[in-house]
């Protein structure tokens, strides 16, 4: 909980800072590491992805599946999601338009960001086309670990359907 309360700290200090403007090298950065997690590794189930991405102190709080650190949340997306794509396979779209991104600094460098936005799912079942799924929110705060962008936190919340 002490993690969640510092999480949301920072969330509601970032809020008030600036967000980059989508031309930004940041926002181009955050978008191409949301593309690599989503549309290579989610999108395909390919979990090499979600291993290189994900810190090693990764937490994330999903509002229908409750809390997991890293290595729960790979065990869950290898034995859940990505089980079995040839009978069941889930599908991210990223909601244009809704992502912003907020810098964070310390002692001026720059050494995150928070990723807000929406994003749709679907569903395709053996032998059936393709359906929507739901809608939701997302904040992710992505940290550089060794040179290196990381997502540390995620939260997925406000699941629509």
């Amino acid at each position: 909980m002490k993690n969640l309360f510092l999480f949301c700290l920072l969330t509601i200090s970032c809020f008030s800072s600036a967000q980059v403007e989508p031309n930004s090298v940041l926002y181009k950065t955050i978008l191409s590491k949301d593309s690599l997690l989503f549309n290579i590794g989610f999108n395909t189930c390919d979990i090499s992805q979600f291993e290189k991405l994900l810190s090693t102190n990764f937490e994330f709080f999903h509002d229908k599946a409750g809390i997991s650190d890293r290595k729960q949340f790979l065990v869950d997306l290898k034995n859940g999601l990505c089980k079995s794509p040839e009978t069941y396979q889930s599908r991210r779209e990223l909601i244009p338009g809704s992502v912003t991104v907020f810098p964070l600094y310390d002692n001026d460098e720059l050494y995150g960001a928070i990723q807000y936005g929406e994003h749709r799912f679907y569903e395709k079942m053996e032998g059936k086309p393709e359906q929507f799924a739901s809608t939701a929110k997302f904040t992710h705060v992505w940290i550089i670990e060794d040179g290196k962008w990381k997502l540390k936190s995620g939260l997925s919340y406000d699941h629509q359907q």
